[in-house]
């Protein structure tokens, strides 16, 4: 027997388990050796850890469980399942309170690692579960840390069809103004090419009545030159009308 910085001093467990441990926890696994189980899981990640934090179980041929953490025996990995659950009842919560893009990213964001590690802690478990193949306890186990996979993979899911959905509702939403603007520019430019003639016209000759035609049947010049102006407004009006198709 060896000791590790990994497991308790008190622990005397197989050479062989101290052998494959290093200075960190490394992956979610599981190892067998001379009727010994040790199961390595981490605790529920943060999306800001760098390193994960082990958990370390171990299971004596006799049935009789130890734990890192929660003060070992049997409880402790449903602990440490338990852990896993409240957090994804709070996700849940957080997906139906999420009212915009930010709110869904930031979820995905946190659920992402939490989801990653249950499904290597449910291959973990299946190893042991196949290990020890009699253990009603491992069953359990294995199948509840399933169930925790399939609980994360489902909320991920819904938080990615409501983020699509915002984002669709987001664009159509702008898409709507955009038509709005184009709309009304297009109503400006018809109300320009109205008036653009006219304005034209009068910076020429004015829009008084003394335009050098003033004793030339007086007012007539200056109403030739206003329908002039409005004659050409509405070419120009036609022809914008033709080229945008409306």
């Amino acid at each position: 027997m060896h000791e590790s910085s990994l497991l308790p001093a008190t622990w005397n467990v197989p050479t062989e388990f101290t052998d494959r441990l290093g200075k960190q926890v490394g992956r979610q696994r599981t190892m067998v050796a001379e009727g010994h189980l040790l199961i390595i899981l981490h605790a529920p990640p943060q999306p800001e850890d760098m390193y994960r934090k082990g958990r370390i179980f171990w299971r004596e041929p006799n049935a009789i469980w130890h734990a890192s953490e929660f003060k070992g025996g049997s409880d402790a990995l449903n602990r440490h399942l338990d852990e896993h659950q409240q957090i994804l009842e709070e996700f849940d919560e957080k997906v139906d309170q999420a009212t915009s893009s930010l709110d869904y990213l930031e979820v995905l964001n946190h659920l992402g690692p939490v989801y990653r590690s249950l499904c290597h802690m449910t291959q973990a478990l299946q190893v042991a579960r196949e290990a020890i193949p009699k253990d009603k306890l491992l069953i359990d186990f294995r199948d509840n840390a399933y169930r925790l996979e399939r609980i994360a993979e489902l909320l991920i899911q819904d938080a990615k069809n409501a983020l699509e959905y915002v984002v669709a509702k987001q664009a159509e939403e702008q898409a709507k103004v955009s038509a709005r603007i184009e709309l009304s520019s297009h109503r400006l430019n018809l109300l320009i090419a109205y008036f653009f003639p006219i304005a034209t016209l009068s910076t020429i000759f004015g829009s008084n009545f003394r335009h050098g035609y003033e004793k030339y049947q007086t007012p007539y010049p200056f109403w030739i030159m206003i329908g002039t102006g409005l004659a050409l407004g509405f070419v120009i009006h036609l022809f914008l009308k033709r080229a945008s198709g409306k």
